[in-house]
């Protein structure tokens, strides 16, 4: 019999090494220089080979990244060497590779993203001129005191010998689709569940539910603890009845870890890694199929509302398209009525080809100074090339502009009407005259000046959508895919007035300053960019304004086609094929 070559020791080393993990912290600090944190950041996540999501700002750090155990750990080691960083709570769970599928795509653990934000976590759609002080945060209780306080309160029936304790109420600050699956419950305290979309919508809840929460001791949780920092130093700023408010230190990945049976967590901590979510030893099921009710909790098929797009729990017998799905709050809220041609039921089977399914509608914006008919007849290859995926319906833009000439004389003859969007802040209405003389010659840069008319545009677009809808996705072209842009990066606000799945960007730009505020990545709306490739193909709108608009997308939701064909919609292969692969995401 031969020899191992390797001691035990050497083979449980590199055992060790090939072990995967998880590292979740942040920090609520003042940071003195951010570039030098940048480069800190880059340097170590690169060498190391963490990949991730890294989010730095003035007041703090917030970090979720992947990789080796053993590189993680040396991350961390080289995070405590900077004073910065002094308390800070490191979670690091061991788990499974990433597998590079959607779920990885989506939990942005196929790269390395390190960004400069003014809010480690967007607590409000539009920031508060006087945002809450991190250091009036609620008292900070460990996982056994949390438990402890629970214990107590079940062990001893308020004053009144009733089952409720009236004195203390459980806070959620997580999202509703979060909850499905966990939460914490005490047969004698209260649990409010605010029933969130995303984190900004809670600061909206906490005042209109203020009476539930005034006089009484708050207990809150959160997956990790950074999202209760911001939303109990809001409750406390209140001021009086509201100073007793505490959160959970560590959230409730340190209690699962202090309670492995679970406690009086019951369910699945839902987590924004690959891992998904993280269960307790008895791995209980709390959450339930929206369409059939059985018991389910698993998001890994990435089923989505079709209307806000949150994640909603199909189980697998109900499971045929998980984009015709309407989750409880859009039915809440009157929006819930799923359309005949998206019900299940009414699909013909797949097995007869492309002819029998039901095809997409998206709605087309022609660009600046253009009309529905000649942006129709631009786009006829596209609409051949599409006939057994979507229908292409077109529309002119509300401002109508002036016919202008740049010769000696005015052109004779009529001219079809020109339309756009967005317009200069000295737009002039057409004149009963007709034809007016160019001021000046054509400038290539004139998109960056027509900032005015969105509000007119969007009132539009809603009557568009109320009488000619439904509509799957936006198409834009030039202007047009600026004005599409614009309405994504409020397509939350929108929900049931503008109601859309994706958006064709095709050489757009950034709508200045409609999106001026927006982060990088910060854009949700799964979408597809198409503009022209380096150097200046496109001699209408620059490649960079292009990559530029691109980038405020959500990196799993952003795809790029760059063509060498001008400021047109290529309809050649391969770019053709890469346009029906994004879209037969959506049939």
């Amino acid at each position: 019999m031969g020899t191992s070559s390797r001691s035990d020791g050497e083979e449980q080393r590199i055992e060790d090494e090939e072990q995967y993990g998880v590292l979740l912290y942040y920090k609520y600090t003042s940071v003195p220089d951010l570039d030098e944190l940048v480069s800190f950041y880059e340097s170590s996540c690169n060498s190391l080979g963490l990949l991730g999501r890294v989010r730095l700002s003035p007041k703090g750090v917030n970090v979720t990244v992947g990789g080796k155990l053993t590189a993680l750990e040396e991350h961390i080691s080289a995070a405590k060497s900077n004073c910065l960083f002094e308390g800070t709570d490191f979670k690091l769970a061991p788990c499974h590779h990433p597998l590079n599928d959607k779920v990885a795509q989506e939990c942005g653990f196929t790269s390395l993203s390190i960004r400069i934000v003014e809010e480690l976590v967007t607590f409000s759609p539009c920031p508060p001129l006087k945002p809450p002080e991190i250091s009036n945060a609620g008292k900070h209780l460990s996982a056994a005191e949390f438990h402890s306080v629970l214990q107590s309160a079940t062990e001893q029936p308020d004053g009144d010998g009733k089952s409720e304790n009236k004195e203390l109420v459980l806070l959620d600050a997580r999202n509703l689709y979060e909850t499905r699956i966990g939460k914490f419950e005490s047969e004698n305290v209260e649990t409010l569940d605010p029933e969130i979309r995303q984190y900004s919508d809670l600061p909206t809840w906490i005042d209109q539910n203020a009476e539930k929460l005034k006089g009484k001791n708050v207990l809150m949780y959160c997956t990790g603890g950074i999202r209760c920092e911001m939303a109990s130093a809001y409750i406390r700023s209140k001021g009086s009845g509201f100073e007793n408010t505490f959160q959970l230190y560590g959230g409730i990945q340190r209690y699962l870890e202090q309670f492995p049976s679970g406690g009086f967590f019951k369910g699945k901590n839902f987590v924004f890694d690959h891992r998904i979510s993280v269960g307790s030893s008895k791995e209980d099921i709390i959450g339930n199929c929206l369409l059939c009710n059985n018991t389910f909790d698993d998001y890994s098929p990435r089923c989505r509302c079709r209307l806000c797009r949150m994640l909603v729990l199909v189980c697998n017998h109900c499971r045929v398209n998980g984009d015709i799905y309407v989750c409880e709050l859009c039915r809440k809220h009157g929006k819930g009525e799923v359309p005949l041609s998206l019900d299940p039921s009414n699909q013909p089977s797949e097995s007869n080809g492309d002819n029998t399914r039901r095809k997409l509608r998206i709605l087309c914006l022609h660009g600046f100074r253009q009309n529905a008919s000649g942006f129709k007849g631009r786009t006829g290859s596209l609409a051949k090339k599409l006939k057994n995926i979507a229908e292409l319906v077109f529309i002119d833009a509300p401002h109508e502009l002036q016919f202008i000439y740049q010769t000696a004389t005015p052109p004779s003859g009529a001219c079809n009407k020109k339309f756009a969007w967005l317009v200069s802040p000295d737009f002039d209405k057409p004149s009963e005259t007709g034809w007016t003389v160019a001021q000046c010659q054509f400038d290539p840069l004139q998109y960056q000046t027509q900032t005015e008319g969105f509000d007119k545009s969007l009132t539009y677009l809603k009557t568009v959508f109320a009488e000619k809808g439904p509509f799957d996705g936006i198409l834009g072209f030039s202007q047009g895919a600026a004005m599409a842009a614009a309405v994504c990066g409020i397509q939350e606000q929108l929900v049931g007035e503008i109601d859309f799945r994706f958006c064709v960007l095709c050489s757009g730009f950034t709508p200045w300053p409609l999106l001026e505020k927006k982060e990088k990545g910060s854009i949700k709306c799964p979408s597809l960019h198409i503009f022209g490739s380096q150097p200046g193909k496109d001699r209408q709108i620059v490649t960079q304004a292009s990559s530029g608009l691109a980038g405020l997308f959500e990196d799993g939701c952003a795809t790029i086609i760059e063509h060498d064909f001008g400021h047109i919609i290529p309809t050649k292969s391969p770019y053709i094929d890469e346009i029906k692969a994004f879209l037969y995401q959506f049939i």
